[in-house]
């Protein structure tokens, strides 16, 4: 019996359609252990790089692709996701296990990458509503322990050590998604031009270098279909060389907004949930990588609320322009002033 797809996925959507055969060939070429008999569907979630369930006639696998039509510079890099991926097999980071990766636009018309379907759960809304109170602690202490996992790994070791520079990675950042926002701006916000001011002016003097996932958070950790484990950390679009409170300030978010879809957890009786307070969450954090303490994460999460705005208009531009992955983009438009105003809320600025 054939696999059957996944109920998060459905029929490739027109504007991400390409040739099948040619990736059924490509397969065969270059995916040990293929069957052939290629089934192809698209996964509903994805707002950047398009992902679609792949299986055989036995096997069952996950393709992620470039988006069609022309693209910000830097972005949407499937390399980078598959090298990161594949370096951190044997770590204490769970990932998929990586199969190939394909750089020939010729194939199925942008670059892509093949790799493991992890079958397990994901978790959408950051207050499990589904789980018991007491069964939530165990899914935050592993949402920590991962994320830890990613600041702990020996770069030199998993040779990831030229995945990006060793310094100055918050300047840079501000003043790449400074960039990335300004490319795709639709109209003027004002809370984001304040913002523009002011992060490059603040930011802390603190530097530290780890791997960095980019985009942290609950929903991009695949869990045991039955344990509080984590089988795979995916979504490594982001991932670079970079500093860690970065990670955590962006998983911290949540506290302070509420995201469509995931949720949020302001006004969250934590006592009677058994969810962590943020004061909780970022102790247990610093205990497992060694840290004194975050005293800038007011300016970190400021930064994360602001870049998250900048990709909430990419995605709104590209829904604009015909090649956003989710009809649901044209939303995200409205994120962008809500997100910078928490930002300057937050900051302390506006």
């Amino acid at each position: 019996m054939p696999p059957v797809p996944p109920k998060n996925s459905g029929p490739v959507r027109e504007a991400h359609r390409f040739d099948e055969a040619r990736l059924d060939d490509w397969m065969a070429g270059h995916v040990d252990g293929y069957t052939g008999a290629l089934q192809v569907c698209q996964f509903k979630g994805g707002q950047s790089n398009p992902t679609y369930w792949l299986a055989d006639r036995e096997h069952q696998y996950v393709l992620r692709k470039k988006p069609p039509g022309k693209l910000l510079p830097s972005a949407h890099a499937v390399d980078r996701e598959y090298r990161v991926m594949r370096a951190l097999g044997d770590t204490d980071v769970p990932t998929a296990i990586m199969y190939a990766l394909c750089e020939d636009d010729s194939v199925i018309g942008t670059p892509f990458f093949v790799m493991e379907y992890v079958e397990g759960r994901i978790f959408w809304n950051v207050q499990l509503p589904d789980l018991a109170a007491d069964e939530r602690p165990a899914i935050y202490e592993e949402l920590t322990r991962v994320l830890a996992a990613i600041h702990n790994v020996d770069l030199a070791a998993v040779g990831l050590s030229d995945f990006g520079r060793p310094d100055a990675y918050v300047a840079r950042q501000v003043k790449r998604w400074t960039k990335q926002y300004l490319a795709s701006q639709t109209t003027d916000v004002e809370q984001m031009k304040t913002l523009i001011d002011w992060m490059p002016a603040n930011i802390p003097d603190d530097e530290a270098t780890t791997l960095v996932h980019g985009d942290y958070r609950l929903d991009n950790l695949i869990f045991h279909p039955t344990e509080p484990r984590a089988l795979a950390v995916i979504d490594w679009e982001l991932s670079t060389l970079g500093h860690p409170l970065s990670d955590l300030a962006y998983t911290c978010m949540l506290y302070d907004v509420t995201l469509p879809k995931l949720g949020g957890l302001a006004g969250v009786d934590f006592q009677a949930t058994g969810i962590p307070t943020e004061d909780a969450f970022v102790a247990r954090y610093c205990e497992l990588v060694g840290r004194d303490g975050v005293p800038d994460l007011s300016y970190y999460k400021a930064f994360s609320l602001f870049r998250l705005a900048a990709i909430a208009q990419g995605v709104y531009k590209r829904s604009l322009d015909g090649n956003a992955s989710s009809p649901e983009a044209s939303m995200f438009g409205a994120a962008v002033p809500h997100f910078a105003d928490i930002a300057c809320r937050l900051a302390g600025i506006g």
